[in-house]
Formats: structure tokens, sequence, C-alpha cells
């Protein structure tokens, strides 16, 4: 007779963190997201625990070409609201892109992240970068095609 498995249950001192380096004009921007999110909260790894904040850092570079599908430049719009009567502000995609690409990038991320304590930290580690440089080069991140 064998012995039971054991559940693995991950601990803060165990956790390995890597770089990743993700092209923004290579895919769309919610397969980009989706992709980005698996990353930060550690489920591509076999150590995933859900309690445990065991995910990566990535690095996203040429987000000024980021490509969306169908008419959503245009269609697609984000809000926000300053507090005081009135304060409703609403942006498309495409203004949101000219003006700062991190945003639209960020936001879409974000959604994707599950909603609780842990969701901040893991949104830190996300950094992107409008053109094709950035400041992470001495962290040798690893390619995602």
């Amino acid at each position: 007779m064998t012995a039971p498995q054991k559940t693995y249950s991950q601990k803060g001192a165990d956790i390995q963190r890597e770089w990743w380096l993700i092209d923004a004009s290579t895919m769309p921007l919610g397969k980009l997201a989706v992709i980005i999110a698996d990353k930060l909260t550690g489920k591509s790894k076999v150590t995933y625990t859900p309690h445990v904040d065991n995910g990566d850092y990535v690095v996203v570079i040429n987000a000024k070409n980021l490509q969306v599908t169908g008419d959503k430049l245009t269609d697609k719009k984000y809000y926000r609201h300053s507090g005081f009567p009135g304060g409703l502000t609403e942006l498309k995609l495409e203004e949101v892109i000219e003006k700062d690409p991190r945003i639209a990038i960020e936001h879409a991320v974000k959604g994707m992240l599950p909603k609780n304590k842990l969701a901040a930290d893991r949104l830190a580690r996300l950094r992107v970068f409008p053109g094709a440089e950035h400041a992470h080069t001495a962290q040798t991140p690893k390619e995602i095609k």
C-alpha cells in the first residue's frame, strides 16, 4: 500500500520570480492581457498556490503599436469621473493609446486579475514601455513569442 499524497502549499520563502518580455505589437490586446495576467498570478507555474503571490515580473514593449480587432479603436471607450457634477470624461481607445498606451494595457490586465488583496501587488509587477527600449535589460527577461 502506498502512502497518501500530500497537497503542496507554497510558502512565501519558496517564491522564485522570473522576468518575461512581451511585444505588444505581435498580438491583440485581449490575448496579450490573458498572457500577462497568467504570468502575474503565477498560474503557469507548477507551484501555484491561490493564497500566495508567486507570480512573475512582466515587461511589455511597443505599447504604442498595440493591436485590436474590429472597430475597437473607435468604439471602445474608457470612462473616468472627477467626482464633481458633470465630471464624466470619455476617451476612445485610439485617444488613450495616443495619450498614454500604458493605460489601455494596465486596464485590460487589471480586469483579468482576481479581485482580492493580492491584485495590487501583482499589477505593480507589470512594466509597460511605449517603445522597443526598456529599463530592465539587467534582469535578462525571457521573451514570450
